[in-house]
């Protein structure tokens, strides 16, 4: 275990509703909602004054308005997050080109030998979140350890505006107290499962044995052994390889009945193609979502040898996935497709490199 990295984790306060606050003065310290109002709407992110009154990303506009009657919605500006996203990756730079983004308002740097020299990693979380304010007028919490995997705990543990450090001492004794929910990549159905097994924090993870995890829950099962012990050595990586192009539609409303399902999905279908052919992007596996009219949500995939480009190839394999969705009981509201696992990724798993970790990917609630 490399205790000596110095690893920092970026999470901007409510980015995009922030970033609305800031442009329109008149927003500041009320309860905004950055997304469509209108029925079929949903939110795709919250004010920390509308998050008082439990609205969050991903529900619906209408349970948005009736938990807060007086919830200002205003119309997103994905180039103007592009923008501003960049704006702080030109700050990230001025310390270290060690930048790995995660999404426009996430990233992790390695700071172990930083272009400033700054010897201890929590001054540079520190300059940085002040160079932030200052100059963008926005606020970031940032988390800062040896691993990805506590640096991002401690950035979400104090926000927001939260600077939390994790030293190799302390993290035996922190991760003993952490509950399951707030480890990194346990979302609600993991957690549940978890629970289930009697484990509701890190004490009771750690006394899992590997076995035991890895029946449970598949190769992630080394994954939650090793976190329960601090260890995470995947490294900071510059350069990513895109791992999925994919699409979804929210249906005009839900929808049951099967050959209008097929409609909808051929759209959808016809819309990640012009994203594949946009991306000049090629998988192997065709992952379908589906979300219910009640806000639940699956996934089914399915992966093939040749390369998924063209309508006649991911269609018919959209049916298929369909076709074992069962909706009798409740109606469809929400169809998405994705292509996933590109050539490129098969051939980075054969290096040294370790595998990102692919989770459940519900830990995070904010945009």
């Amino acid at each position: 275990m490399n205790t000596e990295r110095k690893i920092i984790h970026i999470d901007m306060d409510a980015f995009y509703a922030s970033v609305e606050q800031r442009d329109h003065p008149e927003l500041k310290g009320k309860p905004i909602a950055v997304g469509h109002a209108e029925k079929r709407g949903v939110v795709a992110a919250a004010s920390y004054e509308a998050r008082k009154f439990g609205v969050r990303s991903a529900m619906s506009s209408q349970k948005a308005k009736k938990l807060c009657p007086q919830l200002i919605f205003v119309e997103g500006r994905m180039e103007v997050y592009k923008s501003v996203s960049a704006q702080i990756h030109e700050i990230f730079h001025e310390y270290t080109d060690l930048i790995e983004p995660i999404s426009l308002d996430e990233a992790f740097l390695d700071v172990t030998n930083n272009k400033k020299g700054i010897p201890l990693a929590v001054d540079i979380a520190k300059e940085i979140k002040q160079r932030i304010r200052q100059e963008l007028h926005l606020v970031a919490s940032a988390g800062v350890s040896y691993n990805k995997f506590l640096a991002k705990i401690a950035s979400d543990y104090r926000k927001p505006d939260g600077l939390c450090t994790i030293h190799p001492d302390q993290a035996e004794e922190f991760i003993r107290h952490l509950p399951i929910e707030a480890f990194w990549g346990v979302g609600p159905i993991t957690a549940k499962k978890m629970h289930t097994l009697g484990i509701y924090n890190g004490d009771t993870l750690r006394q899992c044995s590997l076995e035991m995890l890895q029946r449970q829950f598949g190769k992630n099962g080394l994954i939650y052994f090793n976190f329960a012990r601090g260890i995470d050595e995947r490294p900071v990586e510059a350069v990513r390889i895109r791992k999925s192009i994919g699409c979804e539609h929210t249906l005009e409303k839900d929808i049951s009945a099967e050959m209008a399902l097929i409609i909808e999905l051929y759209h959808v279908a016809r819309e990640l193609i012009e994203r594949l052919k946009a991306k000049d992007f090629k998988g192997n596996t065709l992952t379908l979502k589906v979300k219910f009219d009640d806000f639940s949500q699956i996934t089914r995939s399915i992966s093939v040898k040749q390369p998924l480009q063209r309508l006649e190839e991911i269609l018919p394999l959209a049916k298929r996935l369909l076709k074992g969705v069962d909706h009798s009981q409740h109606a469809i509201r929400l169809l998405g497709l994705s292509v996933s696992n590109p050539p490129e990724e098969k051939d980075a798993a054969s290096s040294t490199v370790p595998e990102p970790i692919q989770l459940e990917l519900e830990f995070k609630e904010e945009e």
